[in-house]
Order: C-alpha cells, then structure tokens, then sequence
C-alpha cells in the first residue's frame, strides 16, 4: 500500500522527500547529450512544438525600422530549462526589450546553458532556483514557461503555485509536456519506440539507459491532460486550456493570471 508520502518515480513509488536528489541523478547524468537526446528521441519534432511554445509567448518585437527597447521591457521566465534552449529561442523571436531568466535546480544543466547562451551571444540570466520555491519577487514576469520539465517536480501543485505567484496580472503561463497519444494504432507504435529505442538510445549516445527509461515512465505517470488542467484552475489560472499537438505526443497548456 502507497503511503500519502510516497509519490512517482517513473513506475516505481519512492519517498515524497528522496525524489528531487533522484531526479538530480537523471539530469547531472544527461546533461551534456540532453539536446540531442531530445533531437534523437523525438526525430527533431521539439524543435516544433518548441516553436509553437514560442509563438504562443509572442514576445514584442519593435516596430519594422526601430531598434529602440519598448517603454516596458518583457519579462520571461523558463523554469527547468537550464540548456537555454527554450530561452534562446525567445530572445531570437523577440526585441531587445525581451528579458529572459532561466531557472533550474540542476546545476550541470544550467552550466551547459551558460555556455551555450554564452558561445551564441544571446543576454539570458541563469539562476539555481527550486521550481517548488523560486527565489524570485511575487508579480515580475509578463510570461513563464516550462517544457518537459514539470513532470519531473516532486509536488506539480507547489510549482503551479509559483508559476502563479511570480506572474504579472494578466500574464500568461505556458506549459510544453508529453501527453497522452490518441490516435488509434499510433499509441501502440508510441510504447514500442518509447520502451524499446529510447532505453537504447540514451545507453549509446549518453551512456545512461536507466535515466532515459525513467524519463520515458514520467511520461505514462504525468496526469491527462484534462486532469492538469484542472490542476492549473485550482492553484488560481483562468481561461486555462490546452492543445494536443502530434496526435497528442504532447500538450501545450495555457493559463493566465486574471
């Protein structure tokens, strides 16, 4: 029988207070291949769905002949996005008034970023913050997002909560995640990939065939999309909805700070 501190890690339930350090084990292992991991395991799909994060962010641009900032800077905050990916991918999409702050519990994956953000020339700060806890003012940020990374939270209800708490009235949340497949015959060739090659892959390119076959259990644990969504009402969003993308391989859900 599961304890009410027990909770999730992949298909095994594990104590509630040890599954951050666990957690930290994966991504201090696939730090440095995380990047390509993604773009191995989903054929360059998160490339795209990365993109529609972005357009749904829809950072101002200035007007076609200006360089100016905006009188009111944009403010972006990526939680669990230590690589940077999502948060260059913004500041690419946005004007020079567009500011972007990573925070990430996991050390090594905010190092990669660091670097990367760094060797491409793009202005991104990168702080070491608890998704549970964030080390930052209530109402900073127009926007947060977070891809492929919520599932990973020990308590998914604290990180909404802070999401909430750090947005601006009227901003908007932005939540990218793996979902649940529906369309028939594809959810089955879903698994085989999912089980089979993913496991595999992690073990040739990263080294690493348990942490990917965590990743791919997170998945299958992660609520339904209309279970998240709900979530999202309860910890305060409203117009909350979401849109399956890739015959639901994954979701993208959106709630604002009314």
């Amino acid at each position: 029988m599961s304890r009410a501190t027990d909770t999730d890690f992949g298909f095994r339930r594990v104590p509630l207070a040890d599954k951050q350090a666990m957690v930290d084990g994966v991504f201090d292992s696939v730090a440095r291949r995380y990047d390509l991991m993604n773009d191995l395991m989903s054929g360059g799909l998160h490339r795209a769905w990365k993109e529609v994060l972005v357009a749904a962010v829809n950072p101002p641009k200035p007007a076609a002949g200006l360089k100016k900032k905006p009188e009111r800077p944009f403010a972006l905050l990526d939680i669990a996005g230590g690589t940077g990916d999502v948060a260059m991918r913004v500041k690419a999409a946005g004007g020079p008034g567009t500011r972007v702050t990573v925070a990430d519990i996991n050390t090594e994956m905010l190092s990669v970023g660091r670097e990367r953000a760094g060797k491409a020339g793009y202005d991104v700060t990168f702080i070491e913050g608890n998704a549970e806890a964030l080390p930052l003012l209530d109402r900073s940020f127009d926007a947060v997002t977070i891809a492929f990374g919520i599932r990973n939270v020990p308590r998914i209800e604290l990180a909404l909560g802070e999401a909430f708490r750090v947005l601006k009235h009227g901003g908007h949340f932005l939540c990218l995640e793996f979902s649940s497949v529906d369309v028939p015959g594809l959810d089955r060739l879903y698994d085989l990939f999912s089980f089979n090659v993913i496991p595999a892959l992690g073990s040739a390119v990263a080294g690493d065939r348990e942490s990917y076959r965590y990743l791919v259990e997170s998945i299958r644990k992660f609520p339904k999309p209309t279970v998240f969504a709900d979530m999202m009402r309860t910890a305060g969003f409203g117009r909350v909805s979401f849109t399956p993308l890739t015959g639901g391989v994954v979701a993208l859900h959106s709630g604002w700070r009314l």
